[in-house]
């Protein structure tokens, strides 16, 4: 199938270019702890082989950053990393990566008296002296205050798309160009059209394209699938994650998952069979990443998809989160939402905490709000 794809411009990120016409990178995100150097470059060195153009690590810390440049020395995959709040620790990781990828919406956590323009200008200087391309990845559930306060809160869409373009505009005006932008959802039909609004104004910036805490398979692929189809068919979309919630040992499957959608949009094979605006149970899921705080979680996701089935019919979000990073924010839309911690799991109904409970408490009390929500559905 002949795709016409936006003519972005050329950003090197390693031994790779993406954007320009260059074939679409697939990327995926280590789920060890970054100081567990043997198995985060065991990790890292699967997906290379599985076909990761790109493989991204998280560092939180000095001690993640200083385990970095162990894992560099000893394999030759394209190394991204993943900063949260501490912008400071570009230093420490930019001599072992090939990317950078800062969230806006993170940067307000950290050294709150400074504006953020003086802290992506840090990160940018340390990407331009160490050669390193940056992502400006954005995210739905930790948006920029500032721009949620603007607008409804059932418009999520353009504060995303407002953080988006103001960070472009302002990394030109520092004469650095090497950047990609990401804008993710959890809900496919938000990632399609953010990221067609955003492609209409900056065209030449190329996009890493994800439908973020997907879930598990085969539902989050379905999902994913969904908005690879409808944005790179048209065009749109320079790289790409597949982000499922998976056991350490299967990760690499993202990799092939992103592989094959690829693969099937350029063969003319549309595989989607879910409708977007269809109405039934949804379970969003965040990957399991270094960040997960109990490995329990991904049991726990197992374990909530089992046991909601029953309300499949239901129009109804259940989102399991397997850290603090992510956990807090990113379960405000959804009905119910867990975010487990090292021992407890912390269950809110939308934007509101219901308390705190054990892995072997939580799944009564769930099914408790849950049958709670479809009694005030049902006529």
């Amino acid at each position: 199938m002949a795709i016409n794809r936006n003519a972005t411009r050329p950003v090197a990120i390693g031994s790779i270019i993406i954007g320009d016409g260059h074939p679409i990178a697939v990327q995926s995100m280590t789920a060890t702890k970054t100081q567990n150097i043997d198995a985060t470059v065991a990790q890292a060195e699967a997906y290379r082989e599985a076909g990761a153009g790109v493989v991204r690590i998280a560092v939180d810390s000095e001690k993640d950053a200083a385990a970095l440049g162990e894992i560099r020395a000893q394999t030759t995959a394209n190394l991204a990393v993943d900063l949260q709040e501490n912008f400071r620790l570009a230093q420490h990781v930019a001599p072992h990566v090939n990317k950078i990828r800062y969230n806006p919406g993170h940067l307000y956590h950290h050294q709150r008296d400074k504006p953020w323009q003086e802290k992506v200008r840090f990160i940018i200087d340390q990407a331009a002296e160490h050669d390193c391309a940056i992502r400006i990845g954005v995210n739905c559930g930790s948006v920029d205050p500032a721009k949620k306060e603007k607008y409804d809160p059932s418009d999520s869409i353009t504060p995303m798309l407002e953080s988006a373009l103001e960070h472009c505009e302002f990394v030109d005006s520092l004469g650095f160009h090497r950047y990609v932008v990401s804008l993710k959802d959890s809900d496919p039909q938000k990632v399609i059209d953010v990221n067609q609004r955003f492609a209409a104004h900056r065209s030449d910036v190329p996009l890493h394209l994800g439908v973020t805490e997907a879930g598990m398979p085969p539902d989050g692929i379905i999902k994913t699938r969904i908005a690879f189809e409808q944005l790179i068919g048209k065009g749109i979309g320079d790289t790409v994650r597949v982000s499922l919630t998976l056991p350490n040992d299967r990760k690499p499957e993202e990799v092939q998952a992103g592989q094959e959608i690829i693969d099937d949009i350029y063969a003319g094979r549309f595989r989607s069979v879910v409708k977007l605006n269809e109405k039934s149970l949804n379970i969003i899921s965040c990957p399991s990443c270094s960040r997960v705080e109990n490995e329990a979680f991904i049991d726990l996701a197992q374990q909530v998809k089992a046991m909601t089935e029953f309300a499949k019919d239901y129009d109804i979000t259940i989102a399991v989160m397997g850290c603090r990073v992510n956990g807090p924010g990113e379960t405000d839309d959804a009905d119910l939402g867990l975010w487990c911690g090292p021992a407890k799991v912390n269950l809110k109904r939308g934007p509101e905490p219901l308390g705190a409970f054990g892995y072997d408490e939580i799944l009564p009390r769930l099914r408790q709000e849950l049958d709670t929500i479809i009694a005030e559905k049902t006529p």
